[in-house]
């Protein structure tokens, strides 16, 4: 199916749930994309596979240039890490990817952006929605249900050729309890949201990236400088807590994690008084904080 601007006429699916409004692409991009704004253009599509994918090849294809953001109403073939299929009913969330350049950032920083974006999102999420938003390292958001830890939404970043890379969110908005897909799902409306209205979330969450990836920019991309060590740290739900780490190569670690270090990576204390860094692998909360 040819993805169609959100703004185009309408057809009856639009608004079969009323709960559920489109998004108003032209007032995201009065708002979003003015003199002097990361970013530099605003597009939403009523349907696609990824819109990870779609901005990647976007990217490569030299059709975007930094601050793009490319919005899908609803994603028929969404992915989490490790590909993970990431779905959820139509205008039920925010689905959406940025194409982020951080020529002035050393390469070797660049594992932050998505622990960077979590921070992001949980501020922008703690403003607009009133929902306190945690996060799994390295890149779950998680929310309370019914005093239960819930995943409700995931990032995930992947490089986009010539110095670029496309950071894609997916966060459950307005999913009802029989749409979660597994009982550990969750969403900002099922958490006590005092708003849902995907619009004002949407901007919110941007606009808060923006200002985080700006202070990491400035700050060289330096964790501490930007404090953005310290924020993700404050806001990380995994530390304190004994996990398994499950790595590449089927090895496994289970210790308390005890740090995020200068690389983004979270520190694990095994009982044989090793500290061992993990800097990627699939991360189980084995007992609360």
């Amino acid at each position: 199916m040819t993805p169609r601007d959100a703004s185009s006429s309408s057809s009856d699916s639009r608004w079969s749930d009323l709960g559920r409004p489109p998004l108003n692409v032209g007032s995201l991009r009065r708002a979003l994309v003015r003199e002097g704004s990361l970013w530099t253009g605003v597009d939403v599509v009523q349907r696609t596979g990824s819109t990870n994918s779609d901005l990647v090849a976007r990217a490569v294809a030299g059709a975007v240039g930094e601050g793009a953001v490319l919005v899908a109403e609803e994603q028929t073939a969404g992915r989490g890490r490790l590909d993970r299929q990431w779905t959820a009913p139509p205008r039920s969330g925010l689905f959406f990817s940025v194409l982020l350049r951080p020529a002035e950032v050393p390469v070797a920083r660049w594992g932050w952006l998505p622990l960077l974006t979590g921070v992001a999102v949980a501020t922008g999420l703690s403003r607009a929605a009133g929902v306190d938003t945690a996060l799994k390292w390295p890149n779950d958001l998680l929310v309370s249900v019914g005093g239960e830890e819930r995943k409700a939404g995931g990032i995930l970043a992947e490089a986009a050729g010539d110095g670029g890379v496309v950071v894609g969110v997916g966060l459950n908005v307005t999913l009802r309890a029989e749409e979660l897909p597994v009982p550990a799902a969750g969403s900002l409306a099922l958490a006590g949201a005092v708003g849902t209205d995907r619009d004002p979330l949407l901007r919110a969450v941007l606009r808060s990236l923006e200002t985080w990836y700006g202070r990491w920019r400035a700050a060289g991309g330096d964790p501490l400088v930007s404090g953005l060590q310290e924020a993700y740290v404050a806001g990380c739900a995994t530390l304190g807590r004994t996990v398994r780490a499950e790595l590449p190569g089927e090895r496994a670690v289970v210790g308390e994690a005890v740090a995020v270090d200068g690389d983004g990576r979270l520190v694990i204390a095994t009982e044989e008084g090793v500290r061992e860094p993990v800097g990627a692998g699939d991360i189980v909360h084995l007992r609360p904080a």
